[in-house]
């Protein structure tokens, strides 16, 4: 898989960075090892924040600032991992999915940053872009139904938008079956050590996932 970036996207955020993952893996029911890494994070985010301090974390107010200079209002579409930690410092707990996508929420709530996770097979063609989502562009939000990504950072593949920062699309969404992964994290915030966050997302998921053949590729705007 390649990915490039638009040039519109890339002149409004000159300093972005995409990290493209790709690797074979072996998903599964949520087990109780990554349930109880679940829980003694959300406990640990729970007692660190609170939430009128969550959108000042780096992380998440480059993300913020991102959404806004695309033409988002962020606190009506917020990024998924404020969404998460939101949800945790609210006392709603954290919702277990399959391994996969709990891995994936795991790296979102420990770096701070948007994490895509798409099933391979289900990707049209073999290149990805990231760009901005227009006016009427088609997307269903996995669990939001019909989603307005017009202003949204948006990963396209042949057939149209298949993640934002705040929703992943029903059509590439990951399932149990799901044997290949493609991957991308949005690094919006130019002060994060990219090589840091490839280093996390390989443990986490080969702790969670039995991933091998993992390949990974940072592109610049």
């Amino acid at each position: 898989m390649k990915l490039k970036i638009d040039r519109e996207f890339a002149e409004r955020l000159p300093e972005y960075r995409v990290i493209l993952m790709e690797c074979n893996v072996t998903n599964s029911e949520t087990s109780e090892d990554i349930r109880e890494e679940m829980d003694n994070l959300a406990t640990e985010i729970a007692c660190k924040y609170k939430v009128e301090d969550i959108n000042k974390s780096a992380p998440i107010a480059t993300t913020r600032r991102a959404y806004k200079i695309c033409g988002k209002d962020p606190n009506r579409y917020r990024p998924s991992q404020e969404q998460l930690m939101r949800r945790i410092v609210r006392g709603l707990g954290l919702y277990n999915v399959n391994s996969l996508v709990d891995a994936g929420n795991i790296l979102s709530l420990e770096t701070g940053c948007s994490v895509g996770c798409f099933d391979a097979s289900k990707i049209q063609g073999d290149m990805l872009t990231v760009g901005i989502g227009k006016h009427d562009e088609p997307y269903e939000g996995i669990g939001r139904g019909v989603l307005n990504i017009e202003g949204l950072p948006v990963v396209r593949d042949g057939a149209g938008g298949i993640g934002t920062p705040t929703s992943d699309n029903e059509r590439t969404k990951i399932e149990l079956s799901t044997s290949r992964l493609v991957m991308t994290i949005h690094l919006f915030d130019p002060d994060i050590d990219h090589s840091e966050i490839i280093d996390k997302a390989t443990s986490i998921f080969r702790k969670y996932c039995s991933v091998t053949d993992i390949t990974a590729e940072v592109i610049h705007a």
